[in-house]
Formats: structure tokens, sequence, C-alpha cells
């Protein structure tokens, strides 16, 4: 058994060169931005059109508080997410900003918009800023997911801050010896 080289051979571009979702709006934006980048050659439209066929995991949604502290000092400029914006209820005082995003939580679009601010969709952005102009791209956490936190060095190595599989976070459930000075050791 060898490589069918017929077939193609070797599969050496492993990114993605289209979205693997079905919905039909993110095809007419990917669309949208191929004419872009092409037309264009704007470094800007090709990272945007990069995320539009990221994962779900790739493209973390930002809470508002995150989107206020990066926009602090750019107010006159525009904030680009491709992902989902989210409210946070921690946040009292909302500026005027300006946002493009794939979604919007209701929350998140009716404080910003309460605010004086404008949340715009890509299509949107295509026609304002077709090369970028003023515009701040950015993204959220992506080691936030809960997942991340049990990647690493395996728990109860030496000095591994791992979170352990444990069905309960009570007494009686990876809480003995290695986990405390009084069970032997601690690590």
């Amino acid at each position: 058994m060898g490589i069918d080289l017929v077939a193609g051979g070797k599969s050496k571009r492993t990114k993605r060169t289209a979205p693997r979702s079905d919905d039909i709006y993110l095809k007419l934006l990917v669309k949208l931005y191929r004419f872009l980048v092409r037309r264009t050659g704007s470094n800007f439209n090709a990272v945007i059109l990069k995320r539009l066929f990221m994962s779900k995991i790739n493209k973390p949604p930002i809470s508002l508080s995150r989107l206020i502290r990066y926009m602090s000092g750019k107010e006159d400029k525009i904030a680009v997410v491709v992902g989902t914006v989210t409210d946070d209820v921690r946040v009292h005082e909302i500026p005027c900003i300006k946002v493009t995003a794939l979604r919007f939580t209701e929350t998140a679009r009716a404080r910003i918009e309460k605010a004086g601010g404008e949340c715009l969709t890509f299509d949107q952005l295509a026609l304002r800023a077709p090369l970028g102009q003023n515009t701040v791209l950015l993204r959220g956490p992506k080691s936030a997911r809960e997942a991340v936190k049990h990647f690493g060095p395996a728990p109860g190595v030496p000095h591994s801050h791992t979170k352990p599989y444990v069905r309960s976070k009570g007494r009686k459930f990876e809480k003995a010896r290695g986990r405390r000075n009084s069970r032997g050791f601690r690590n």
C-alpha cells in the first residue's frame, strides 16, 4: 500500500479553503470577502476571510468588558470581531463604540445601541471600510474554554496545575495523598 498518486498523492495543504458550515449567510460573506481579497489585495480582508473559515473553537466569543478595554482611546475606530460579542453584567457604563461581528447576543446589542454605538454586519463593514481603514481587529480568549483547563501535564505530576476529570468536587474525591500535607505529601 502506497500513496495513490492518481488520486492526488499526499494531502499537503491542510488549512481550510471554505467554511465547513452550511450556513447560507456565512457562505455569502465568504463570497463577498473572496472578491475583496482578489480585487483589493488587502491583508485585512485576507485575515477576515481566513477567520470566516474557522471552526467554532477558533472563533471564541468576546465580552463587552474586553471590547471596551481594547477600544479605550480608539473611540473613532471600528472594532472588528469574527465571532460573537457577548454581554457582561459586571460593566455598568459602556462608551459609544462601533462594533462589527458575526453575531451579538440580544443584551449586548441592546446595550451597545443604547449607549449610542453601532452594531454592524460584515457586509456593512465592506461598504464602509473595504480595505479595513480605521478598524481594530480583535478576537476573544481561546484558552477560556473549560476543556482547556484539563490540558497539560497529568494532574498529580509535580508542579502541574492541570484540572483532573473528577465526578464531584467533594472531600472524598482526589483530595487525599498528593493533594494535602496531612496525607503523605502535597504536590
